[in-house]
């Protein structure tokens, strides 16, 4: 093949891609079937097949069982935003993952003991099946799932003392910094990572979205001085929301 010549399946995909993005194939319109492409096109059905499926790892177009592929709804992407200057003493979980205080949200949440895996301990600096609280988190705006988080705190830290429960006792939904300071814990710095994956099936079923479709996840990390005291995974969908920050400049 030439350098720079796309592959037919890759053509295919573009031309339906185009036709979808103008409307010429708008929302819950059946995608032409697999013999349609391949005698529109000229190419073999494993072509038809394969632009097919590039379009649903897009997230353009969605099989329905028994009936055929459909193209999908495009959802109005929205913005989650992340502050800076937020403050973070006296908030609610919710609080600390959506810093737009004209969002009302709601939240629920499990805690259980568990044993951190190898890359919870790396971010931790435990070692590895250390005790550790995992706190899981579905919020939702005005009852639509926006995002997850899964949050791990050390029991070396937080065992046998009233914030040992992120979500119980006299400081529940307080938020890490002011757990911590009942427990003589400063925490004085956070860092946060930004990667995208695709959503595995358990998290597709809690977003209401698709396995495989993207995800933005945000890695956390709160901090006193330089030791680890919570991390946290916070997964958003990325169809639907955009991670937008707001920072000071020092």
């Amino acid at each position: 093949m030439p350098f720079g010549e796309q592959p037919a399946y890759l053509r295919v995909a573009e031309d339906l891609r185009q036709q979808i993005t103008d409307g010429t194939l708008p929302p819950h319109t059946r995608l032409p079937s697999q013999a349609t492409i391949r005698a529109r096109y000229g190419v073999s059905d494993t072509v038809a097949l394969e632009a097919r499926k590039v379009l649903m790892a897009e997230g353009l177009v969605e099989g329905r069982s028994g009936s055929g592929t459909y193209v999908r709804e495009r959802p109005v992407q929205r913005a989650i935003c992340r502050s800076g200057y937020r403050t973070l003493g006296e908030c609610s979980p919710f609080r600390q993952e959506q810093a737009d205080e004209r969002v009302r949200g709601t939240w629920e949440g499990r805690s259980d003991r568990a044993e951190a895996s190898v890359a919870v301990a790396e971010r931790l600096r435990i070692e590895v099946a250390e005790p550790v609280m995992c706190t899981q988190y579905v919020f939702r705006v005005a009852g639509e799932p926006t995002m997850l988080s899964t949050s791990w705190e050390p029991l070396r830290l937080t065992g046998r003392t009233p914030v040992m429960l992120p979500e119980q006792g006299p400081l529940a939904g307080r938020g890490v910094v002011e757990r911590m300071a009942a427990i003589d814990v400063v925490v004085d710095n956070m860092s946060e990572e930004v990667g995208a994956r695709p959503a595995l099936a358990a998290e597709a079923r809690l977003l209401g979205g698709l396995a495989g479709h993207p995800v933005l996840v945000v890695a956390r990390t709160f901090r006193a001085g330089g030791v680890p005291v919570e991390t946290a995974d916070v997964v958003v969908p990325a169809d639907r929301f955009r991670l937008a920050y707001h920072l000071p400049v020092r």
